[in-house]
């Protein structure tokens, strides 16, 4: 039987640092990153151990994949330490994605109810527009399914599809993240494409409108294969990757944001709303660098097993 490993504890933020923290740990020979958060919070009386931080004393980084065995950490077993970080109040990564999508879910509900009130306090253009003589129109009120048709698959994929490798982020930083979908996909665009007299006021379709629904149902269709792929790769409660091999794969990294920047051309089609172009140019260069992540990621781990990819996210641009 292997010997228990007994480690040295060090505050990473001397300034601030956790005040009951134990001196030391002994842990099992099997214990993973997660196993000696548990072990390490209990010591230093702390509830969740979420809050702790571990990381590598030889070179500073914080030890991320919880399933990852303390003993293969070559940096910790060499100098016998562990360096703690108290990382504050955590919340759950599914809680964080619920609430992200829920803001334009909420906008795109109020601004259409509120819509006659609203509009009349506006400045111009919308002062010589009467919202309640100009009432939604079949564009618009189709522009309001697709957000909620969305939005929705991305509430449900997080609650039953997605499979995280982390357990919590800080809690701090969930205004910074939600604020991107609150209020551009949510209160910009719809301010925007519920406005009176603006380019989504119509209630003819013409061909590019039809051109646009098409994209939007495949970027649509497909992102979702793709996610249900991605979810197949990792066991339940794993942190382990795989190698893609699914619809768009061949061509790059991530086909789901692929598919999903094919969708929003679809919306931009029918709605010639800028906000929606700038929401999702926005989030475009998000994607590009979780995919280039990704690409890096998929390289270190795989080698040669991995078929590299020229595009991370749009063949013959990202």
């Amino acid at each position: 039987m292997a010997a228990n490993l007994s480690l040295k504890l060090t505050n990473r933020v001397p300034k601030k640092p956790i005040k009951k923290l134990a001196p030391s740990v002994d842990l099992p020979h099997d214990a993973t990153v997660e196993d000696a958060k548990k072990i390490v919070a209990r010591a230093s009386g702390f509830t969740d151990f979420n809050r702790i931080g571990l990381f590598n004393p030889a070179d500073g980084k914080i030890l991320k994949d919880r399933k990852a065995l303390i003993c293969n950490e070559e940096g910790v077993v060499k100098t016998g330490e562990l360096v703690v970080k108290d990382l504050g109040p955590q919340v759950a990564w599914r809680t964080v994605f619920v609430i992200e999508y829920f803001g334009p879910i909420l906008f795109h509900a109020l601004i259409p109810l509120i819509r006659p009130y609203l509009y009349s306090i506006f400045p111009a253009p919308f002062k010589y527009i009467s919202p309640t003589s100009t009432p939604i129109t079949k564009v618009q009120w189709i522009l309001f399914a697709l957000f909620h048709i969305h939005f929705l698959k991305r509430e449900y994929e997080t609650l039953f599809v997605h499979k995280f490798s982390a357990n919590t982020m800080p809690a701090r930083n969930i205004v910074r993240n939600s604020a991107f979908y609150w209020i551009m996909a949510g209160l910009l665009c719809a301010l925007d494409i519920y406005a009176p007299g603006n380019l989504s006021s119509r209630d003819e379709l013409v061909p590019l409108d039809y051109v646009g629904l098409a994209l939007f149902v495949f970027g649509e269709v497909c992102n979702w294969i793709v996610h249900q792929h991605l979810a197949s790769l990792r066991k339940p409660g794993g942190t382990e990757k795989g190698i893609p091999n699914c619809i768009g794969s061949n061509l790059v990294t991530s086909p789901n944001y692929m598919f999903e920047v094919t969708a929003w051309l679809g919306v931009i089609l029918i709605s010639r709303s800028w906000a929606v172009v700038v929401f999702i140019c926005t989030g475009i260069i998000y994607m590009r660098d979780w995919s280039r992540g990704k690409e890096k990621a998929l390289r270190k781990e795989f080698g040669d097993r991995y078929k590299k990819k020229r595009y991370t996210m749009l063949p013959g641009l990202i």
